[in-house]
């Protein structure tokens, strides 16, 4: 946001509650939890993502809910797409077993996004109509996926089971 000496607006105020609520859910997501002795960080997103298929239904959508939040502040369609390459990245590759939840603990696409959503809201680009209707179909289609995605999964998981 362009620093000024006015108070914030209305639509600053709820831009700004609205990243730090996003703040906040890319870091329990992403990085929650300090691993000891090595400095990094890991959040609850790969560890929900160990559940089969439901795992990766939950996480999705919460990864899509940041989409859906930055559409709704103005972001333009190409730091959209963007933000949807990010989670698809993270769900398609999250469904290999083992190294789709090592991938999860590096790629963190939620803090990823955050951080893209911060660059637009402190270099505001206007949105365009066009932009709308891209976030609409992104969030459907990303929606789409990651259902087909835990979906395949439950069902890889049944087959093995009944192996």
């Amino acid at each position: 946001m362009p620093l000024s000496d006015s108070p914030p607006t209305a639509a600053e105020r709820n831009s700004q509650l609205a990243l730090q609520r996003l703040r906040g859910l890319s870091r329990v997501l992403d990085n929650a939890i300090a691993i000891p002795g090595i400095g990094y960080r890991v959040g609850l997103d790969p560890l929900i993502g160990l559940l089969p298929g439901g795992g990766d239904l939950v996480a999705g959508i919460i990864s899509i809910y940041v989409v859906a939040e930055a559409a709704r502040l103005g972001v333009p369609a190409a730091t959209l797409g963007r933000m949807g390459f990010n989670i698809l990245t993270e769900v398609v590759i999250g469904t290999v077993p083992m190294v789709g939840d090592l991938f999860d603990v590096v790629w963190k696409a939620n803090a990823r996004n955050v951080a893209l959503l911060e660059r637009h809201l402190h270099q505001p680009i206007p949105s365009r109509r066009t932009d709308k209707l891209f976030a609409i179909v992104l969030i459907a289609g990303l929606l789409i996926i990651v259902i087909g995605v835990a979906t395949l999964s439950l069902l890889f998981v049944r087959w093995v089971f009944q192996l």
